[in-house]
């Protein structure tokens, strides 16, 4: 449960030092291509100690294909807005929103897969929306159409990842996890640096040394090491205690932009991180399927 609880915690920060790096005047996209360049081998380094442990499937063509597509809307696009997001909202809205993403699943499941959805889904589905509102509230009330705009970007951001989990399901038995994460974050990583590259490469290289820090804080303690922890805790206690721990990412987000960002804690934002943990928590309670962070 500790290793859990730390892998949530760490996830959670990336949104405190994407708003740290803000501060400096840094685009979003040179923000993403930092962290996609820092994590690239990284993620390689993991995946070549762990290779032993993967499924040994030759992995042909169609799969690079569909890895390089969950690569794109999963991690490359579904990144990139939420770092958009984060531009126009407070960090602890941005998680409490992204805590939505089982709720996501379960509704795109039911729209495009035709799986049925139970009574209590749908309550707890509603509880999570009404949470996600009165925790807009606050935000609302000083970004005005920012604030629109930012929540809009990260639940689009939420949904392409909700996306990707249900999609990435029967790519993980065949390839492994690792693997699986591993070829995605390199297609993301690729795709990262062509937007910088047409859009501004020389400000790759122009920044102040604290963005620098930032980003690669970011690609090593709120990216790499947060997976592996959560993989730890997955095979240590299972999925779904796994799950539960992940409930003090927002709760954790919430706190850390009081403290590091000086972002103000309303009532109406507490009350509505309450509604989304009990929305998640009943969710789990029907046996949601396995999801992580990003």
């Amino acid at each position: 449960m500790a290793i859990a609880i730390a892998g949530s915690i760490l996830f959670s920060g990336k949104a405190i030092l994407v708003k740290l790096s803000y501060r400096y005047g840094v685009s979003s996209e040179v923000l993403l291509a930092l962290r996609m360049i820092f994590a690239f081998p990284m993620f390689w380094i993991v995946y070549y100690f762990s290779r032993n442990f993967e499924p040994n499937t030759k992995i042909t063509l169609i799969d690079v294909m569909k890895l390089m597509w969950l690569g794109f809307s999963g991690y490359f696009l579904s990144s990139y807005l939420d770092f958009l997001g984060l531009y126009y909202i407070s960090a602890g809205l941005e998680r409490i929103v992204l805590y939505l993403t089982p709720a996501i699943v379960i509704l795109i499941s039911y729209f495009f897969l035709h799986k049925p959805i139970s009574r209590l889904q749908w309550i707890s589905i509603v509880i999570g929306y009404l949470g996600v509102v009165l925790a807009f509230i606050e935000d609302l009330d000083t970004k005005g159409n920012d604030g629109w705009l930012g929540v809009s970007l990260v639940f689009v951001s939420a949904c392409l990842y909700a996306n990707y989990l249900i999609f990435s399901g029967e790519m993980v038995k065949r390839v492994g996890s690792i693997r699986l994460v591993t070829y995605a974050s390199s297609f993301s990583a690729v795709f990262s640096l062509l937007q910088i590259t047409l859009m501004a490469p020389d400000q790759l290289f122009d920044q102040p040394s604290e963005v620098y820090i930032l980003s690669l804080a970011n690609a090593l303690f709120c990216t790499v090491f947060p997976i592996l922890l959560i993989m730890i805790s997955i095979m240590r206690i299972g999925s779904s205690l796994t799950s539960q721990a992940g409930i003090l990412g927002p709760v954790s987000t919430l706190f850390m932009g009081w403290y590091f960002l000086q972002e103000k804690i309303g009532i109406f934002q507490v009350c509505g991180l309450v509604l989304v943990i009990i929305s998640v928590w009943l969710l789990m309670k029907n046996k949601l399927p396995e999801t992580h962070q990003t």
